[in-house]
């Protein structure tokens, strides 16, 4: 594990403000993009504010000077927006090739092309990346860069929480479904047969769909189209999906800043280390579980202390559970974890 530069930690600050400022006014262009128009009926002309791409709007009233000013007010607006949208555009296309300069470049771009998509749709808060490729996220957060070989990964986990509104998400992604998203970032994009929770692109790169095992009682499927992805139930997420969760801006291959929410680093250390220890692990996935639980716990301990392993910030997860962690990790010399006493 390696400290950033001071020059590289400059770009990451840099990276995080531009985008954030980026990402707003992507929003508040994109809030204009259905526009509004006049349409006529019955000999009269009406003003009407579209909200989707099929052509649904309200009608804001009978063409008039209060209208008028209703439509240029929009029109004025829009441009103001677009304009805003492009100057921040090109401030993040100059930083990443400033980042890359730098070597900043860690999460792999189809990674970030995803959130970004996510982003654009208005639902960067709601999937939270729970799989090796957090770690990003984790060393973003820390100002460190982490073994690469720890980091590589050819899927990323996007977990979401299902007592959310289905509703909410299905109406963001225009009825197109999360399948829909992922097409617009990559068309070969297809959901395997086997497997309905998953998607894999024709480089072999695949997205999951996963959320905690619930109630038998909840059986209805969570799924935001028609044929699209259908969330598979994991054992034992209930722990990430309760942890609290921080946005962290990481850098793509490219040098482009990407948003990525991500768990409590704690919560998947203490996930992880409990994971490699599970007599129904594969055993292959066990030893990369504990070396990712040791190297985010080392790099908590070390670069984050504001994350304390305070049992009182960790009472989504069971006494049982954190004791079993806290076992692995004690093995490390290197790691000891005070706070965590039963």
């Amino acid at each position: 594990m390696q400290a950033l530069e001071h020059q590289q930690r400059l770009f990451m600050v840099e990276s995080d403000q531009i985008y954030r400022a980026w990402l707003d006014a992507l929003h508040h262009a994109r809030s204009y993009r259905y526009g509004m128009r006049w349409v006529s009926s019955k000999g009269r002309q009406y003003l009407v504010r579209l909200h989707d791409a099929r052509g649904n709007g309200k009608s804001l009233g009978v063409r008039g000077a209060d209208t008028e000013a209703l439509f240029a007010a929009f029109s004025e607006g829009k441009e103001r927006a677009e304009a805003r949208l492009a100057s921040l555009a090109a401030r993040m296309k100059e930083q990443a090739r400033l980042n890359r300069a730098a070597r900043l470049g860690r999460l792999p771009n189809i990674v970030g092309d995803i959130l970004l998509g996510l982003a654009a749709a208005r639902m960067e808060h709601d999937f939270c990346v729970v799989g090796t490729h957090a770690i990003h996220g984790f060393e973003a957060m820390a100002g460190v860069h982490c073994r690469m070989e720890l980091l590589a990964s050819g899927d990323v986990d996007l977990l979401y929480d299902p007592r959310r509104q289905l509703s909410i998400v299905t109406r963001k992604l225009d009825g197109r479904g999360l399948l829909g998203l992922l097409r617009k970032v990559d068309p070969s994009f297809a959901p395997l047969n086997d497997q309905p929770f998953r998607a894999a692109n024709d480089k072999g790169f695949m997205v999951d769909l996963v959320i905690p095992e619930r109630d038998l009682r909840d059986a209805a499927e969570v799924t935001f189209g028609q044929n699209d992805l259908v969330a598979v139930e994991v054992p034992n997420l209930h722990w990430l999906v309760n942890a609290p969760k921080y946005d962290a801006v990481a850098v793509a291959a490219d040098g482009r800043p990407v948003m990525m929410r991500v768990p409590d680093p704690r919560a998947f250390a203490l996930h992880k280390a409990w994971l490699s220890e599970r007599p129904d692990r594969e055993p292959v996935k066990k030893s990369r579980d504990r070396a990712q639980a040791v190297l985010v716990t080392q790099m908590i301990l070390s670069w984050l202390p504001a994350f304390e392993f305070d049992p009182a910030r960790l009472r989504y997860f069971s006494a049982e559970m954190l004791q079993q962690a806290q076992s692995v990790l004690g093995q490390e010399a290197d790691i000891r974890l005070p706070g965590l006493t039963f």
